[in-house]
């Protein structure tokens, strides 16, 4: 049993299970309804997503490529995720890639500049099982 860590929109892989969409905003232009069979997500849960302001943060340091911006993303997501809420979310998850199989995701096309990449090392350092 495990987390799989995929890009919303992709199609599903065997084995993957529910998706989260851990996502500020739902994808524009698809309607509610098609939201899983468009291998989107399952469930949405913007708990897990950057704020708008570190969203914001990410896209102009993947724009620019610039290492140290990223870098401070990753400190600020990080420091998001570090509220008592999040850390419990994070433990819950965890624990729950123990017996079921599961996916989070984001849309970014590449995870090295994506949330996702941070939340993979952040469900790793709370003992999920991540594939």
């Amino acid at each position: 049993m495990s987390i799989r860590i995929v890009r919303l929109g992709s199609p599903r892989l065997p084995g993957e299970g529910t998706r989260i969409g851990t996502v500020r905003r739902p994808p524009r232009g698809v309607p509610k309804s098609e939201f899983a069979s468009g291998d989107w997500y399952d469930v949405w849960y913007p708990a897990l997503a950057p704020s708008p302001e570190l969203v914001a943060q990410a896209q102009a340091a993947q724009q620019t490529g610039n290492a140290a911006e990223w870098t401070r993303f990753a400190k600020h997501y990080r420091a998001e995720m570090a509220t008592p809420e999040n850390r419990r979310t994070l433990d819950l998850l965890a624990a729950l890639s123990r017996g079921a199989d599961f996916s989070v995701g984001c849309y970014c096309t590449d995870e090295a500049h994506c949330h996702r990449s941070v939340l993979r090392e952040l469900l790793v350092e709370h003992g999920a099982q991540v594939v």
